[in-house]
């Protein structure tokens, strides 16, 4: 077996660099979580939980992350349906499509804090009072064009083959989506929730813009950098890491084809 060359060494030091650097400043708050922290200095002679213990006693934290688990599950109700309504149409259809997508993508490509202004503006003018409701349209705007691309990515994928078989076969057109196009799209609409989700959870500068009396937990955490974090941040910031990482491995797991995975294997 050759000895690798010097490049591939250079480029695997590189590699490894730009992921330390990227990366070990996520374990900071993860095992911070599970020490004392007084005056800015780490007892790391003792073990504890009491960061997890406080954190499930903050009810004002607790309470932003059940409003920012509403408003994401929400988001992803609205940008999947939507989302697949809008990829179903852009491939059986001809009629505007480049129109739609610019309409789909634009909130996307755009700044968030020039899509927060427009949302907020046209809020104002149809004499919508800033609410939940509004976070979650603000969202759901955003996280679309994710959830639209996915699913028409694997619905072009899809071979035409089997919805012809279908209606050679007698099925109707209800029939044919119910039992064949749905089903090779679920992967894709779970994947594409995720990521929706994802994106949900993280959004702040739109929330800023169109919340009302409710804070979300990216803003709740904006509000507080003036002040200062407690130490039970540390914890909230380990489990929402942890969280993060499920939710790559489920979208990963959910986007990729099988037929692909299959292959590789």
């Amino acid at each position: 077996m050759s000895a690798p060359r010097p490049s591939t060494i250079f480029l695997a030091a590189i590699t490894a660099l730009v992921a330390v650097l990227l990366y070990s400043p996520l374990f900071v708050p993860i095992v911070s979580s599970f020490f004392t922290i007084s005056h800015g200095n780490v007892d790391w002679s003792s073990p504890t939980l009491s960061t997890y213990v406080a954190l499930a006693g903050n009810h004002e934290i607790l309470a932003a992350l059940r409003t920012t688990l509403i408003v994401g599950l929400c988001t992803v109700v609205l940008s999947v349906v939507s989302g697949t309504l809008l990829a179903l149409y852009y491939h059986g259809r001809r009629f505007g499509r480049s129109y739609l997508q610019f309409i789909i993508f634009l909130p996307f490509l755009m700044p968030p804090i020039i899509s927060g202004l427009a949302l907020l503006i046209f809020f104002r003018e149809i004499g919508l009072e800033r609410s939940l409701l509004t976070v979650v349209i603000g969202h759901t705007v955003f996280v679309l064009a994710i959830v639209y691309r996915t699913v028409l990515m694997r619905l072009q994928s899809m071979s035409r083959t089997l919805v012809e078989a279908s209606y050679d076969l007698g099925a109707t057109g209800w029939q044919t989506f119910w039992r064949i196009i749905l089903p090779n799209l679920s992967s894709a609409m779970v994947g594409g929730a995720i990521l929706a989700f994802a994106l949900s959870f993280d959004e702040t500068m739109i929330t800023i813009l169109v919340t009302g009396t409710q804070s979300t937990l990216p803003v709740r955490l904006w509000a507080m950098m003036r002040l200062g974090f407690s130490p039970d941040i540390n914890a909230l910031v380990a489990l929402i890491l942890m969280f993060t990482v499920l939710l790559c491995v489920l979208a990963a797991r959910f986007l990729i084809p099988r037929q692909m995975a299959t292959e590789r294997t």
